[in-house]
């Protein structure tokens, strides 16, 4: 079944902090009771996939772990 029949339209999106002025590489991302949703910013109506709150801060923490250190 896909993703997009399960979004409903009062979602608050947002992107991340991280995406600065530049929108051609962007995603939003969506809080949602199981999880969280992302999309392409680009195409609001396009794709939805669908994460689980442990899947997604699974990714987020690996993310974070993968950051470089900014010397003081």
């Amino acid at each position: 079944m896909p993703a997009r029949s399960l979004v409903p339209r009062e979602l608050t999106w947002f992107k991340s902090s991280y995406s600065g002025a530049n929108t051609t590489e962007c995603v939003e991302c969506a809080h949602v009771t199981h999880g969280v949703l992302i999309r392409d910013s680009k195409n609001a109506d396009g794709s939805v996939v669908s994460f689980e709150a442990g899947a997604w801060r699974f990714f987020v923490e690996g993310l974070r772990r993968q950051q470089p250190t900014v010397p003081a």
